[in-house]
């Protein structure tokens, strides 16, 4: 059986401009790290169930809108700071074509290519000032202009997974169950299920992603367990 080429096949890449996923991968594990180490600490603490579902309720509302108007404002910031670029090039070009053809030609020359093609290339892309705009503004900042990350997607996905990871460590409490350790084990597998389903896009193995997503919030988990049976015992909760 022939494998067809990837350049012939439509769309072989996935989408890494959509600007979904880092904030919904970093949203998920944020929350699912937070409040297993929110957990832990309160209930090292020796606190009571109750307590810990009212310290895990608020991490989660809190964290939620904290992440999503963070990624809001972080995407939307980085967008205006590209379209503030983007408007300078566009100036330059206007005001000096020759000039900022030249400069492409001297970036193409650097990678390689003879100087007279690249000369010729950057000549013809400068007849069409929106393709040039494009093409400028990929070399010399290194973004598309056409495909920036929504905002409002960034804060959606990371707010949504961030409350689905909050959520983990929570649902035995909300069970019945009172066992911290229950808790923190149903924290554990969402952390490592998690991780899998990342390896999904970044196509490493699954395991290995589950696994490094379970040692980092285990250590997180760890080190406030430990700071919450310190205050719990120095403060007579123990």
């Amino acid at each position: 059986m022939t494998d067809t080429p990837a350049a012939l096949r439509e769309a072989h890449h996935a989408d890494v401009s959509g600007g979904w996923l880092r904030p919904a991968v970093f949203g998920a594990m944020d929350g699912l790290v937070t409040n297993i180490a929110l957990i832990a600490g309160v209930g090292g603490g020796g606190v009571s169930p109750r307590s810990v579902v009212l310290t895990g309720a608020a991490g989660l509302v809190a964290g939620a809108i904290s992440m999503g108007l963070g990624e809001y404002t972080s995407v939307r910031s980085a967008n205006e700071q590209v379209a503030a670029e983007v408007a300078k090039e566009r100036r330059e070009l206007e005001r000096h074509p020759e000039a900022e053809a030249r400069e492409l030609a001297d970036a193409w020359v650097a990678r390689g290519l003879p100087r007279d093609l690249a000369m010729q290339v950057a000549d013809a892309v400068r007849r069409n000032p929106e393709e040039a705009l494009r093409v400028h503004v990929r070399e010399e900042l290194g973004v598309d202009p056409d495909e920036q990350p929504s905002p409002w997607a960034a804060a959606v996905s990371s707010f949504v997974c961030f409350s689905i990871g909050a959520l983990v460590p929570l649902l035995t409490y909300l069970l019945g169950f009172t066992s911290l350790w229950l808790a923190l084990a149903v924290g554990g597998v969402g952390l490592f299920l998690a991780g899998a389903i990342v390896a999904r896009f970044t196509y490493r193995p699954w395991w290995s992603s589950g696994l490094r997503q379970l040692l980092l919030g285990a250590a997180a988990a760890g080190a406030t367990y430990l700071v919450g049976s310190l205050i719990g015992i120095q403060g007579g909760l123990g």
